[in-house]
């Protein structure tokens, strides 16, 4: 029998609700517990899919193909859980299933309304697709107060009610400044984010403080005091040196302890927190060190490749370096600055993205790095550009380019099946841009005796993709004469996996996201593999 864990934020948005989710659920699961992480997002977007970057941060991709919240990054990471499409849901979503049904007659002539059909909706999602789990932290977007999440707020409200409060625990996570002028910690916002969700009718269970510095008990008294909740169940989480930290430091809270005595359950087992001490420890302390540059056009947000960044971490942990992240924008990248800014770097990785903006910047890295046997690691677009780049100046194909922004290039890379076997394009697609990419969770065939085969340890992958345009399959024997070798094809061998170079000592792009995979507890091979041929440059 399934118990509810609610998550929800106040005073700020970004205080780490996700990771404070993943970091409770870890302990649980390492207790023993079959745990499964969910998020509810306010926003209107269907999902995340067509949102800029800049708005929302990178698009999290799950194995079955959702386009989801970059939060389900943090849980997959931290618990090892991997997500599925029934752990996110948005407004949007929501509204758009209900309009879908209110158009076809099914409420019989009804009023539709916020409350039921919406926070029905809402709780239909809470507790779909569930087994045999034992805790289900369901995390709520936004911050109490904010319009949009109030049907979600209510909606978890009505849901305790009908599970009961044995089933049911509500976690407010609250910001507990401190005001260095008056050398202070101040808990009147907190006092208030929870009188503001208690209007709402939830009276929290737990109360997480994010603060710079220790809480003093007099402080912690004082909010168990006016926001109605005990003592032992004011738990603090000061900033950490990583976030790897983070589940050892709610362990040292007894976060885990508080929500089983909750629950009037025993422990099985004590948590493991022996792996990550060990990170930690690595992430903290390891002395040497590899710069790697990360050449994109969202470089300069930090949640624009989450996933990325943390991959690299993990392939830091693996081979006992520390990972030095050189964030170069492409847009400014020109050929005759790109030897000065990369000249001490062990390693160059282009991320994936879309459309023009850029390219060149990219393509003129890809060059150097290639020309210069530095460790290459291109992902998705981050591939196709190294097919560009590799089409111009080995295969002397001056127009080489994409189809996604010059339809007068020659297509090295374009839709699936907009080409004829001479190359040249015989079509191409006024579909709608949401949800109709290659998604989720595809396999592919390694070549014999090549790098990645050597790397993954195995003849066959599966990984998850995120994309719309593929590599001209058509051109592989010209490419593989100059020295670029298909070293991962689709199965039926119509779609380019993987590329690498034959004398060069790493250079490898890849179709699909391998960073989605990755865990600090079990580095993607790719990235340990990166990570190490940085290290010996």
């Amino acid at each position: 029998m399934a118990r509810y864990i609610f998550v929800t934020g106040g005073v700020v948005s970004s205080l780490g609700k996700g990771l404070s989710s993943a970091s409770l659920a870890y302990l649980l699961k390492s207790q023993g517990y079959k745990v499964r992480l969910r998020k509810m997002d306010p926003y209107l977007n269907v999902d995340p899919g067509t949102m800029s970057p800049f708005q929302h941060g990178e698009v999290f991709v799950t194995d079955d193909g959702a386009e989801t919240d970059l939060d389900l990054g943090h849980y997959e990471r931290f618990s090892n859980i991997s997500a599925k499409k029934t752990d996110n849901i948005t407004t949007g979503k929501i509204y758009s299933d209900i309009i879908r049904k209110e158009r076809k007659g099914k409420y019989l002539g009804k009023t539709v309304q916020v409350i039921p059909h919406v926070t029905d909706r809402i709780k239909e999602f809470i507790k779909g697709d569930i087994t045999n789990e034992d805790f289900v932290i369901c995390e709520i977007g936004g911050t109490v107060g904010d319009i949009e999440s109030l049907p979600f707020v209510e909606a978890i409200r009505q849901f305790s009610n009908d599970v009961g409060k044995n089933r049911s625990l509500f976690i407010h996570l609250t910001l507990v400044p401190f005001l260095k002028s008056s050398d202070e910690i101040k808990t009147k916002p907190t006092q208030h984010s929870v009188k503001d969700l208690r209007s709402l009718g939830i009276q929290p269970d737990i109360v997480i403080c994010r603060s710079q510095k220790s809480i003093p008990k007099d402080q912690r008294k004082k909010i168990s005091l006016f926001c109605n909740v005990s003592i032992d169940n004011v738990i603090e989480t000061v900033d950490v040196r990583t976030i790897y930290e983070a589940p050892i430091s709610f362990y040292k809270e007894k976060l885990n302890k508080q929500v089983l005595k909750y629950f009037n359950i025993k422990p099985k087992k004590s948590a493991n927190l022996i792996p990550w001490k060990k990170i930690t420890n690595t992430v903290l302390n390891s002395k040497k060190e590899v710069n790697i540059a990360i050449i994109g056009k969202y470089v300069n947000l930090k949640d624009a490749y989450k996933s990325l960044d943390e991959a690299l971490i993990h392939g830091g942990i693996s081979n006992k370096v520390k990972v030095n992240l050189l964030r170069l924008e492409s847009d400014n990248l020109k050929s005759k600055d790109v030897k000065k800014l990369l000249k001490n770097v062990t390693g160059i990785l282009i991320p994936g993205g879309f459309g023009k903006r850029g390219t060149e910047g990219k393509i003129a890295a890809i060059n150097y790095a290639r020309v210069n046997k530095i460790p290459f690691f291109g992902i998705c677009f981050g591939m196709q550009m190294a097919i560009i780049e590799f089409a111009r100046n080995k295969l002397n194909i001056k127009k080489a380019g994409s189809t996604e922004f010059d339809k007068k290039c020659f297509p090295v890379i374009g839709l699936m099946n907009e080409w004829n076997k001479d190359g040249k394009i015989i079509k191409g697609t006024n579909k709608e841009l949401g949800g109709t990419m290659r998604l989720g969770l595809y396999k592919a065939k390694l070549r014999h005796n090549s790098l990645v085969r050597k790397i993954y340890k195995s003849n066959n992958i599966n990984e998850r993709h995120r994309h719309r345009y593929e590599v001209n399959r058509h051109l592989q024997s010209n490419f593989e004469d100059k020295g670029m070798i298909f070293s991962g094809m689709s199965p039926n061998n119509d779609l380019p996996e993987i590329i690498e170079l034959k004398n060069h000592p790493w250079f490898i792009g890849v179709q699909f996201h391998p960073e989605f995979k990755s865990r600090p507890l079990n580095p993607h091979p790719l990235f340990s593999s990166f990570i190490k041929a940085a290290k010996s440059k």
